[in-house]
């Protein structure tokens, strides 16, 4: 609900702070008064039209700010959670600014929000019913909120909502797997023949480095063969080797050693060269006797280095990125190859899934439309004591469906539900909106709001011009229904009928008055005496006529909260 409002530099109004209660609130004020301007203050917090003419003369800006409390709203506490704003003790201030200079600004809490955010957050809280301002029932999804809340289904409908969200997602995934289906066909063949290719070719780490290595050796095979010629006659020749010298220097160092043991370090020095460079010379031997050219092994080692090198052009740098591109392939055909298998499983449940909503929504027409018709009259009932005795109220639920004559389900089942009315006879119901009567208007919402009251999530409710062209015993009715809404939810009614006003929890007055030159609207809560003389102005024009007064406190005794049940 709605605690405090202040209103700065707003047209007429300078400055205004006012406090709304639980309950029943009502405006009074002589007509001309401003009465009308604090509905459009509202109106602007709530998400209506502003501009720089709104703003009062000589100021640079205007301002309206609404402190709401919060506290057991389920939808507003969730709509500040998705956004991420948090509530000060279960209490949440709206402020909009409004700029001669251009355009104003807007915050919900400490966060700056868009208008359209204002309006969603604010049409989740309050309705304001002037003129076909800020009225959520006007709004065909409310309608058939309304009427589920009613027939006691919102649950089945939430469930409902659900399945077909996931009846959306299964036919996306339909829809992608067809359409993909050709290219994902060509990627399975591509696929499959990398991996084909890949795995036939056995391929080895290191294995191309090893084989250049190869092909080097034997593409210089002949200077190769000569130099290991050349080394293994220098290790062991007929004629002149270095292993014969060697010996022979070996011998001559062992010799001088027995002679002079201080020799006997360079003897085991010499000694180690010589079997070392012996072990060459056999190995030399051994290389030279297994060194024999073989074109057919050069053309095979060419064969093989060119299947790798066309590999590795196609699928990776190295025989490493081809055989990690072999295995990453595998694992996407993998799953393309589930996708494909699970399209059968796939069609299945979204026909398990379209039968159960079709079911569903057949049974959902049911309750609703049986609900409707109860609804309906109810309203209907409501508002012949509104002074529309001749009002027709139609709940509309209409089951939509194709050429065919099959149902054409939505998200919350096939039907679409309207709220239609005719409030003169021999004219067709026709929809809320279209009702250009204010007064009227504002009866029919409080007609609707009575008998769903304890349905809705909207907690608060201002009324302008719901006592538009009526007194005697129908003032008395609209009285009675307002106070019975104010039970459960809070009502803010900007009325000139005592017989309303005296059924209020808190009473305010707007006046104006003129100081110097400028007019300036104010607005005081009366309560005691002070309450009294203004019924008593409503009632008579004058605030201390005697007769006046005594009515005033008669109305008041007989309606005030302590005694509203008391109406006949």
């Amino acid at each position: 609900m709605i605690e405090r409002l202040s209103v700065r530099n707003f047209i007429l109004v300078e400055q205004l702070d006012l406090e709304f209660t639980r309950g029943f609130n009502v405006l009074s004020g002589e007509t001309g008064a401003g009465k009308s301007i604090l509905v459009g203050a509202l109106s602007v917090l709530f998400g209506g039209k502003g501009g720089s003419d709104l703003v009062r003369s000589g100021a640079e800006e205007a301002s309206v700010a609404g402190e709401f409390f919060l506290d057991g709203h389920p939808p507003g506490l969730a709509w500040l959670a998705d956004h991420g704003i948090t509530l000060e003790e279960g209490r949440i201030l709206l402020r909009r600014t409004l700029k001669t200079s251009g355009r104003g600004t807007i915050y919900i809490g400490s966060n700056p929000a868009t208008l359209a955010e204002l309006e969603e957050f604010t049409g989740l809280l309050l309705d304001l019913h002037s003129q076909h301002e800020h009225q959520s029932l006007f709004s065909e999804a409310n309608h058939r909120q309304i009427v589920d809340r009613f027939a006691g289904i919102e649950r089945d409908v939430l469930t409902f909502h659900e399945r077909f969200n996931l009846l959306s997602d299964l036919q996306a995934q339909l829809r992608d797997i067809d359409v993909q289906e050709k290219n994902r066909n060509r990627e399975i063949e591509m696929l499959e023949f990398a991996c084909a290719e890949i795995d036939g070719a056995s391929i080895r780490i290191g294995e191309m480095d090893e084989l250049e290595s190869e092909r080097e050796r034997m593409a210089h095979f002949e200077k190769l063969a000569e130099h290991v010629q050349t080394l293994t006659e220098l290790f062991d020749g007929e004629t002149l080797s270095v292993l014969s010298l060697l010996k022979r220097v070996r011998q001559e160092y062992a010799a001088a050693a027995r002679i002079d043991e201080s020799l006997e370090g360079e003897f085991q020095r010499v000694e180690s060269v010589y079997f070392e460079l012996e072990d060459i010379g056999q190995n030399m031997s051994d290389f030279q006797d297994a060194l024999v050219f073989d074109p057919a092994r050069l053309e095979e080692i060419e064969d093989r280095l060119a299947l790798l090198r066309r590999l590795t052009r196609k699928y990776g740098d190295t025989e490493n990125e081809v055989l990690t591109y072999a295995e990453e392939s595998r694992k996407t055909l993998e799953r393309l190859k589930a996708l494909r298998e699970g399209r059968e499983d796939l069609q299945a449940r979204i026909s398990t899934t379209e039968q159960w909503i079709s079911q569903t929504a057949v049974d959902l027409h049911r309750k609703r439309t049986a609900a409707a018709g109860e609804l309906q009259k109810e309203i209907e009932t409501v508002l012949h004591d509104l002074a529309m005795g001749q009002a027709q109220f139609v709940v509309e639920v209409e089951t939509r469906t194709n050429e065919r004559g099959r149902l054409v389900c939505g998200p919350f089942g096939a039907d679409r539900v309207r709220f239609l009315i005719s409030t003169n006879a021999g004219v067709s119901p026709q929809p809320l909106i279209k009702v250009a009567s204010g007064g009227e208007l504002s009866r029919v919402m409080l007609a609707i709001k009575t008998v769903v009251a304890e349905l809705d999530d909207v907690r608060s409710l201002v009324f302008d011009e719901i006592d538009t062209g009526i007194g005697g015993h129908v003032a008395l009715t609209i009285s009675s229904h307002m106070r019975k809404l104010a039970d459960h939810a809070q009502v803010i009614s900007i009325t000139h009928l005592a017989t309303i006003a005296v059924r209020a929890d808190n009473h305010i007055v707007v006046e104006k008055s003129t100081i110097g030159r400028e007019t300036v609207i104010s607005a005081r809560i009366v309560t005691g005496d002070g309450r009294v003389r203004e019924i008593a102005r409503m009632l008579a024009g004058e605030q201390d006529e005697v007769s006046g007064i005594e009515h005033a406190r008669t109305l008041l005794a007989r309606y005030h909260r302590g005694n509203h049940g008391q109406d006949q």
